[in-house]
Protein backbone atom coordinates (compact mmCIF):
# COMPACT_ATOMS: atom_id res chain seq x y z
CA UNK A 1 0.00 0.00 0.00
CA UNK A 2 2.20 2.05 0.89
CA UNK A 3 4.62 2.20 -2.33
CA UNK A 4 1.08 3.67 -4.21
CA UNK A 5 0.33 5.63 -1.59
CA UNK A 6 3.40 7.52 -1.76
CA UNK A 7 3.66 7.94 -5.71
CA UNK A 8 0.11 9.16 -5.80
CA UNK A 9 0.84 12.16 -3.23
CA UNK A 10 3.96 12.88 -4.64
CA UNK A 11 2.39 13.38 -7.88
CA UNK A 12 0.02 15.07 -6.47
CA UNK A 13 1.74 17.79 -4.33
CA UNK A 14 3.79 18.76 -8.06
CA UNK A 15 0.72 20.45 -9.54
CA UNK A 16 0.19 23.64 -8.49
CA UNK A 17 -3.33 24.00 -6.46
CA UNK A 18 -2.88 27.13 -4.59
CA UNK A 19 -6.17 28.94 -4.83
CA UNK A 20 -7.10 32.45 -4.88
CA UNK A 21 -9.73 34.49 -2.95
CA UNK A 22 -9.77 37.80 -5.52
CA UNK A 23 -10.75 35.31 -8.20
CA UNK A 24 -14.85 35.52 -9.47
CA UNK A 25 -13.93 32.01 -11.29
CA UNK A 26 -15.02 28.48 -9.41
CA UNK A 27 -12.76 26.97 -9.15
CA UNK A 28 -10.65 30.16 -8.49
CA UNK A 29 -7.72 28.53 -10.15
CA UNK A 30 -6.84 26.55 -13.18
CA UNK A 31 -4.28 24.37 -11.50
CA UNK A 32 -7.09 23.13 -9.27
CA UNK A 33 -8.90 21.76 -12.42
CA UNK A 34 -6.12 20.30 -13.55
CA UNK A 35 -5.75 17.93 -10.31
CA UNK A 36 -9.33 17.50 -10.13
CA UNK A 37 -9.32 16.17 -13.84
CA UNK A 38 -6.53 13.57 -13.37
CA UNK A 39 -8.29 11.99 -9.78
CA UNK A 40 -11.61 11.81 -12.35
CA UNK A 41 -9.49 9.91 -14.62
CA UNK A 42 -7.76 7.97 -11.65
CA UNK A 43 -11.02 7.17 -10.00
CA UNK A 44 -12.52 5.55 -13.28
CA UNK A 45 -9.06 3.70 -13.74
CA UNK A 46 -9.64 2.03 -10.44
CA UNK A 47 -12.84 1.32 -11.30
CA UNK A 48 -14.87 3.20 -9.26
CA UNK A 49 -18.85 3.42 -10.39
CA UNK A 50 -20.67 6.86 -11.41
CA UNK A 51 -17.64 8.88 -11.72
CA UNK A 52 -18.12 12.45 -13.05
CA UNK A 53 -16.63 15.61 -12.45
CA UNK A 54 -19.31 18.89 -12.40
CA UNK A 55 -19.10 22.11 -13.93
CA UNK A 56 -17.73 23.88 -10.89
CA UNK A 57 -14.83 21.32 -10.43
CA UNK A 58 -16.49 18.83 -7.21
CA UNK A 59 -14.94 15.64 -8.54
CA UNK A 60 -17.18 12.64 -7.17
CA UNK A 61 -17.87 8.61 -7.58
CA UNK A 62 -19.72 5.67 -5.85
CA UNK A 63 -17.99 2.71 -3.88
CA UNK A 64 -20.97 0.12 -4.62
CA UNK A 65 -22.13 -1.40 -1.76
CA UNK A 66 -20.67 -5.35 -0.93
CA UNK A 67 -23.31 -6.15 2.16
CA UNK A 68 -26.46 -7.19 1.24
CA UNK A 69 -28.08 -5.35 4.10
CA UNK A 70 -30.55 -3.08 3.28
CA UNK A 71 -30.82 0.44 5.07
CA UNK A 72 -26.97 0.59 5.49
CA UNK A 73 -25.86 4.44 5.98
CA UNK A 74 -24.41 5.64 3.44
CA UNK A 75 -20.64 7.27 3.94
CA UNK A 76 -19.14 10.11 2.06
CA UNK A 77 -15.29 10.95 2.10
CA UNK A 78 -14.22 14.53 1.46
CA UNK A 79 -10.80 16.21 0.73
CA UNK A 80 -10.21 19.05 -0.96
CA UNK A 81 -7.21 20.42 -3.80
CA UNK A 82 -6.36 23.59 -3.13
CA UNK A 83 -3.35 24.56 -1.43
CA UNK A 84 -3.37 27.95 1.04
CA UNK A 85 -2.53 31.29 -0.41
CA UNK A 86 -0.59 32.01 2.17
CA UNK A 87 2.87 30.70 0.73
CA UNK A 88 3.88 29.65 -2.76
CA UNK A 89 2.69 26.18 -4.16
CA UNK A 90 4.28 26.75 -7.51
CA UNK A 91 6.77 24.45 -8.06
CA UNK A 92 7.01 22.10 -5.01
CA UNK A 93 9.59 19.78 -4.98
CA UNK A 94 8.93 16.85 -2.42
CA UNK A 95 11.62 15.49 -0.71
CA UNK A 96 11.21 11.94 1.11
CA UNK A 97 13.53 11.10 3.89
CA UNK A 98 13.57 7.76 4.35
CA UNK A 99 13.35 6.25 8.10
CA UNK A 100 13.42 9.78 9.66
CA UNK A 101 16.01 9.77 12.58
CA UNK A 102 15.43 12.21 14.36
CA UNK A 103 18.12 14.83 13.49
CA UNK A 104 17.06 18.44 12.56
CA UNK A 105 16.34 18.32 8.50
CA UNK A 106 17.91 21.32 6.43
CA UNK A 107 16.35 22.79 3.02
CA UNK A 108 18.30 22.73 -0.21
CA UNK A 109 16.93 25.56 -1.99
CA UNK A 110 16.78 27.36 1.33
CA UNK A 111 19.85 26.49 3.82
CA UNK A 112 18.81 28.95 6.23
CA UNK A 113 15.87 27.34 6.83
CA UNK A 114 15.33 24.09 9.19
CA UNK A 115 12.95 21.72 10.82
CA UNK A 116 13.66 21.12 14.09
CA UNK A 117 12.25 18.56 16.96
CA UNK A 118 12.80 21.53 19.20
CA UNK A 119 10.42 23.64 17.74
CA UNK A 120 8.38 21.28 16.08
CA UNK A 121 7.80 18.46 18.91
CA UNK A 122 5.53 16.52 16.63
CA UNK A 123 8.64 15.19 14.60
CA UNK A 124 9.78 12.83 17.56
CA UNK A 125 6.69 10.61 16.93
CA UNK A 126 7.83 10.27 13.25
CA UNK A 127 11.29 8.77 13.98
CA UNK A 128 11.64 5.60 11.93
CA UNK A 129 8.97 6.65 9.55
CA UNK A 130 9.01 8.28 5.94
CA UNK A 131 8.79 11.99 5.80
CA UNK A 132 8.07 14.20 3.26
CA UNK A 133 9.21 17.99 2.98
CA UNK A 134 9.10 20.37 0.39
CA UNK A 135 12.71 21.90 -0.52
CA UNK A 136 12.27 25.41 1.09
CA UNK A 137 10.84 27.64 -0.67
CA UNK A 138 7.34 27.13 -1.16
CA UNK A 139 4.39 24.59 1.27
CA UNK A 140 4.33 20.95 0.64
CA UNK A 141 0.70 20.31 -0.23
CA UNK A 142 -0.19 17.81 2.43
CA UNK A 143 -2.86 20.06 3.36
CA UNK A 144 -5.25 18.45 1.83
CA UNK A 145 -3.18 16.43 -1.14
CA UNK A 146 -2.52 14.00 2.23
CA UNK A 147 -6.28 13.69 2.53
CA UNK A 148 -6.54 13.27 -1.20
CA UNK A 149 -3.98 10.54 -1.33
CA UNK A 150 -5.61 8.73 1.28
CA UNK A 151 -9.15 8.86 -0.12
CA UNK A 152 -7.74 7.35 -3.39
CA UNK A 153 -6.07 4.44 -2.22
CA UNK A 154 -9.01 3.81 0.30
CA UNK A 155 -10.73 3.51 -3.07
CA UNK A 156 -8.33 0.91 -4.50
CA UNK A 157 -8.39 -0.47 -0.93
CA UNK A 158 -12.30 -1.00 -1.11
CA UNK A 159 -12.72 -2.15 -4.40
CA UNK A 160 -9.87 -5.14 -4.44
CA UNK A 161 -10.35 -5.82 -1.15
CA UNK A 162 -13.82 -7.08 -0.73
CA UNK A 163 -13.49 -9.11 2.36
CA UNK A 164 -14.54 -5.99 4.83
CA UNK A 165 -18.69 -5.76 4.42
CA UNK A 166 -19.76 -1.94 3.80
CA UNK A 167 -22.78 -0.05 2.54
CA UNK A 168 -22.25 2.15 -0.39
CA UNK A 169 -19.41 4.62 -0.05
CA UNK A 170 -19.38 7.96 -1.74
CA UNK A 171 -16.37 10.01 -2.35
CA UNK A 172 -16.04 14.18 -3.13
CA UNK A 173 -13.04 15.77 -3.90
CA UNK A 174 -13.38 19.81 -4.16
CA UNK A 175 -11.73 23.26 -4.74
CA UNK A 176 -11.37 26.36 -2.34
CA UNK A 177 -11.96 24.60 0.68
CA UNK A 178 -8.76 27.35 2.08
CA UNK A 179 -10.58 30.35 0.62
CA UNK A 180 -13.94 29.55 2.62
CA UNK A 181 -15.60 28.63 -1.24
CA UNK A 182 -15.30 24.49 -0.74
CA UNK A 183 -19.08 23.69 -0.30
CA UNK A 184 -20.29 26.88 -1.99
CA UNK A 185 -21.51 24.72 -5.63
CA UNK A 186 -21.91 21.48 -4.01
CA UNK A 187 -25.18 19.43 -4.25
CA UNK A 188 -25.74 17.46 -1.66
CA UNK A 189 -28.84 16.09 -3.06
CA UNK A 190 -26.28 14.45 -6.04
CA UNK A 191 -23.98 13.13 -3.14
CA UNK A 192 -26.62 11.25 -1.91
CA UNK A 193 -25.10 10.86 1.73
CA UNK A 194 -26.39 9.95 5.35
CA UNK A 195 -22.98 11.19 7.36
CA UNK A 196 -19.41 12.25 5.82
CA UNK A 197 -15.79 13.25 7.18
CA UNK A 198 -13.41 14.96 6.05
CA UNK A 199 -9.76 13.68 5.79
CA UNK A 200 -7.67 17.37 6.83
CA UNK A 201 -6.34 16.51 10.15
CA UNK A 202 -3.23 16.27 11.82
CA UNK A 203 -1.80 13.40 13.83
CA UNK A 204 -3.07 9.49 13.83
CA UNK A 205 -5.87 9.03 16.33
CA UNK A 206 -6.74 12.92 15.99
CA UNK A 207 -10.76 13.61 15.49
CA UNK A 208 -12.18 17.20 15.10
CA UNK A 209 -15.78 17.85 15.85
CA UNK A 210 -15.68 21.32 16.99
CA UNK A 211 -14.36 24.03 15.21
CA UNK A 212 -13.96 28.20 15.32
CA UNK A 213 -17.36 29.76 13.82
CA UNK A 214 -15.79 32.35 11.15
CA UNK A 215 -16.75 35.60 9.90
CA UNK A 216 -15.13 37.55 7.31
CA UNK A 217 -14.75 41.00 7.18
CA UNK A 218 -13.45 43.75 4.91
CA UNK A 219 -13.08 47.72 5.56
CA UNK A 220 -13.11 50.17 3.28
CA UNK A 221 -11.52 53.20 3.69
CA UNK A 222 -12.08 56.47 0.85
CA UNK A 223 -9.88 59.41 1.53
CA UNK A 224 -9.08 62.78 -0.46
CA UNK A 225 -6.08 62.47 -3.18
CA UNK A 226 -3.35 65.87 -3.86
CA UNK A 227 -1.14 66.62 -4.94
CA UNK A 228 1.66 66.73 -1.76
CA UNK A 229 2.85 70.12 -2.86
CA UNK A 230 -0.61 71.63 -1.35
CA UNK A 231 -2.26 68.56 0.19
CA UNK A 232 -2.54 70.67 3.94
CA UNK A 233 -4.19 73.54 1.82
CA UNK A 234 -6.37 71.13 -0.35
CA UNK A 235 -7.43 68.86 2.65
CA UNK A 236 -5.51 65.79 1.38
CA UNK A 237 -7.35 62.46 3.60
CA UNK A 238 -4.67 59.32 3.57
CA UNK A 239 -7.05 56.11 3.02
CA UNK A 240 -3.45 54.50 3.61
CA UNK A 241 -2.83 56.60 6.61
CA UNK A 242 -6.13 55.78 8.15
CA UNK A 243 -5.80 52.24 7.33
CA UNK A 244 -2.53 51.85 9.60
CA UNK A 245 -4.44 53.85 12.36
CA UNK A 246 -7.07 51.35 12.20
CA UNK A 247 -4.48 48.33 12.25
CA UNK A 248 -2.80 50.05 15.07
CA UNK A 249 -6.23 50.58 17.10
CA UNK A 250 -6.20 47.12 17.16
CA UNK A 251 -6.24 45.12 21.03
CA UNK A 252 -3.26 43.13 19.17
CA UNK A 253 -2.49 41.70 23.27
CA UNK A 254 -5.69 39.65 23.39
CA UNK A 255 -7.16 39.41 19.97
CA UNK A 256 -5.15 38.15 17.23
CA UNK A 257 -4.00 34.46 16.43
CA UNK A 258 -0.56 34.82 17.59
CA UNK A 259 -0.81 36.25 21.00
CA UNK A 260 -3.95 33.91 21.93
CA UNK A 261 -4.67 30.16 22.11
CA UNK A 262 -7.34 27.43 23.39
CA UNK A 263 -10.52 28.59 23.04
CA UNK A 264 -9.71 32.47 22.48
CA UNK A 265 -10.86 33.58 19.37
CA UNK A 266 -9.08 36.71 17.27
CA UNK A 267 -9.54 39.13 15.08
CA UNK A 268 -6.74 38.64 12.03
CA UNK A 269 -5.98 41.04 9.30
CA UNK A 270 -5.14 39.39 6.22
CA UNK A 271 -4.78 41.47 3.35
CA UNK A 272 -4.25 45.15 2.96
CA UNK A 273 -4.03 47.07 -0.38
CA UNK A 274 -4.53 51.19 -0.90
CA UNK A 275 -3.25 54.21 -1.79
CA UNK A 276 -3.83 57.81 -0.51
CA UNK A 277 -7.25 57.90 -2.33
CA UNK A 278 -8.47 54.50 -1.44
CA UNK A 279 -7.55 51.34 0.77
CA UNK A 280 -9.19 48.14 1.74
CA UNK A 281 -8.18 46.05 4.79
CA UNK A 282 -9.60 42.37 4.62
CA UNK A 283 -10.00 40.63 7.84
CA UNK A 284 -10.91 37.29 9.14
CA UNK A 285 -13.31 36.96 12.82
CA UNK A 286 -13.20 33.63 14.50
CA UNK A 287 -14.59 32.59 17.67
CA UNK A 288 -15.99 29.43 19.19
CA UNK A 289 -19.10 30.77 20.55
CA UNK A 290 -21.60 32.88 18.49
CA UNK A 291 -21.69 35.42 20.97
CA UNK A 292 -18.37 35.86 21.16
CA UNK A 293 -17.88 36.09 17.45
CA UNK A 294 -20.18 38.88 17.30
CA UNK A 295 -18.60 40.74 19.80
CA UNK A 296 -15.68 40.60 18.01
CA UNK A 297 -17.63 41.97 14.96
CA UNK A 298 -19.06 44.79 16.79
CA UNK A 299 -15.37 45.81 18.32
CA UNK A 300 -14.09 45.85 14.41
CA UNK A 301 -17.55 47.82 13.52
CA UNK A 302 -16.54 50.25 16.81
CA UNK A 303 -13.29 51.18 15.88
CA UNK A 304 -14.15 52.21 12.23
CA UNK A 305 -16.61 54.08 13.64
CA UNK A 306 -14.28 56.11 15.81
CA UNK A 307 -11.86 56.05 12.67
CA UNK A 308 -14.85 57.63 11.00
CA UNK A 309 -15.49 60.68 13.69
CA UNK A 310 -11.78 61.11 13.86
CA UNK A 311 -11.75 62.15 10.16
CA UNK A 312 -15.16 63.06 9.32
CA UNK A 313 -14.14 64.08 5.27
CA UNK A 314 -13.19 60.20 4.91
CA UNK A 315 -15.59 57.36 3.91
CA UNK A 316 -15.06 54.25 5.99
CA UNK A 317 -17.26 51.11 5.39
CA UNK A 318 -16.69 47.88 7.32
CA UNK A 319 -18.98 44.77 5.78
CA UNK A 320 -19.43 41.90 7.59
CA UNK A 321 -19.94 38.28 5.51
CA UNK A 322 -20.77 35.17 7.18
CA UNK A 323 -18.47 32.28 6.39
CA UNK A 324 -18.69 29.12 8.03
CA UNK A 325 -20.00 27.85 12.23
CA UNK A 326 -19.07 25.55 14.95
CA UNK A 327 -20.20 21.74 13.60
CA UNK A 328 -20.60 21.11 17.13
CA UNK A 329 -23.57 22.63 17.69
CA UNK A 330 -25.08 20.06 15.35
CA UNK A 331 -23.34 17.08 16.32
CA UNK A 332 -23.87 17.36 20.04
CA UNK A 333 -27.49 16.48 19.17
CA UNK A 334 -26.02 13.17 17.56
CA UNK A 335 -22.31 12.22 18.25
CA UNK A 336 -22.84 8.48 16.39
CA UNK A 337 -20.26 9.76 13.62
CA UNK A 338 -18.05 11.05 15.88
CA UNK A 339 -18.28 7.79 18.34
CA UNK A 340 -17.64 5.77 15.67
CA UNK A 341 -14.87 7.18 14.23
CA UNK A 342 -13.17 6.53 17.97
CA UNK A 343 -14.19 2.71 17.53
CA UNK A 344 -12.79 2.42 14.28
CA UNK A 345 -9.50 4.38 15.20
CA UNK A 346 -9.12 1.87 18.60
CA UNK A 347 -9.79 -1.39 15.73
CA UNK A 348 -6.86 -0.12 13.66
CA UNK A 349 -4.54 0.15 16.62
CA UNK A 350 -4.88 3.67 17.72
CA UNK A 351 -5.39 5.93 20.30
CA UNK A 352 -8.20 8.31 19.39
CA UNK A 353 -8.16 11.93 21.17
CA UNK A 354 -10.34 14.61 20.27
CA UNK A 355 -8.54 17.97 18.64
CA UNK A 356 -10.14 21.21 18.91
CA UNK A 357 -9.64 23.14 16.07
CA UNK A 358 -8.48 26.43 15.88
CA UNK A 359 -9.97 26.61 12.74
CA UNK A 360 -12.65 25.55 10.42
CA UNK A 361 -13.04 22.24 7.64
CA UNK A 362 -15.41 21.77 4.86
CA UNK A 363 -16.67 19.65 6.94
CA UNK A 364 -17.89 22.84 9.45
CA UNK A 365 -20.51 23.84 6.26
CA UNK A 366 -21.29 20.41 5.93
CA UNK A 367 -22.79 19.74 9.07
CA UNK A 368 -24.22 22.85 9.19
CA UNK A 369 -26.58 22.00 5.71
CA UNK A 370 -27.28 18.72 7.25
CA UNK A 371 -24.88 16.24 6.45
CA UNK A 372 -22.97 15.51 9.83
CA UNK A 373 -18.99 15.77 9.44
CA UNK A 374 -16.33 15.35 11.67
CA UNK A 375 -12.84 15.82 10.14
CA UNK A 376 -10.45 13.04 10.61
CA UNK A 377 -6.55 13.08 10.56
CA UNK A 378 -4.39 12.21 7.44
CA UNK A 379 -0.67 13.46 8.63
CA UNK A 380 -0.70 17.12 8.07
CA UNK A 381 1.81 18.69 10.02
CA UNK A 382 2.81 22.28 9.96
CA UNK A 383 0.53 23.83 7.10
CA UNK A 384 0.52 26.62 4.77
CA UNK A 385 4.35 27.10 5.23
CA UNK A 386 7.56 25.93 3.84
CA UNK A 387 7.80 23.57 7.17
CA UNK A 388 4.88 21.47 6.26
CA UNK A 389 5.47 17.64 6.61
CA UNK A 390 3.66 14.52 6.33
CA UNK A 391 4.98 10.86 6.98
CA UNK A 392 3.66 8.10 4.67
CA UNK A 393 2.96 5.62 7.71
CA UNK A 394 0.78 8.14 8.98
CA UNK A 395 -1.38 8.47 5.59
CA UNK A 396 -1.72 4.80 5.67
CA UNK A 397 -3.21 4.22 8.95
CA UNK A 398 -5.99 6.59 7.97
CA UNK A 399 -6.74 4.40 4.93
CA UNK A 400 -6.95 1.14 7.66
CA UNK A 401 -8.81 3.48 9.70
CA UNK A 402 -11.49 4.60 7.50
CA UNK A 403 -11.69 0.73 5.75
CA UNK A 404 -12.81 0.12 9.73
CA UNK A 405 -15.32 3.34 9.79
CA UNK A 406 -16.87 1.61 6.53
CA UNK A 407 -16.97 -1.74 8.08
CA UNK A 408 -18.69 -0.25 11.56
CA UNK A 409 -21.41 2.24 9.59
CA UNK A 410 -22.73 -1.35 7.68
CA UNK A 411 -22.15 -3.18 11.38
CA UNK A 412 -24.10 -0.39 13.61
CA UNK A 413 -25.48 2.21 11.41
Amino acid sequence: MSANLLSRFLRYVQIDTQSNESSDTFPSTPGQSVLLELLRQELSELGAADVQMTKHGYVTARIPANTRKTRVPTVAFFAHVDTAPDCSGKGVKPIVHRKYDGRVLTFPDNPTLTLDPATSPELRTAVGKDIVTASGTTLLGSDDKSGVAVIMTLVERLLHETKRKHGEIRICFNPDEEIGRGMDKLDLRMLGADVAYTLDGGAPGEICWETFSGDAAEVIIEGITTHTMEARAKGMVNAAYLAGKLLAALPRERCAPETTEGRDGFIHPIEMEGRTERAIVKFILRDFELKGLAEKGNMLQGLCRGLQASEPRARIRCKIRKQYRNMAYWLRKDMRPVELAREAFLAAGLKPYDHVARGGTDGSRLTELGLPTPNLFCGEYNPHGPLEWTAVQDMESAVIACDHLGGLWERKG
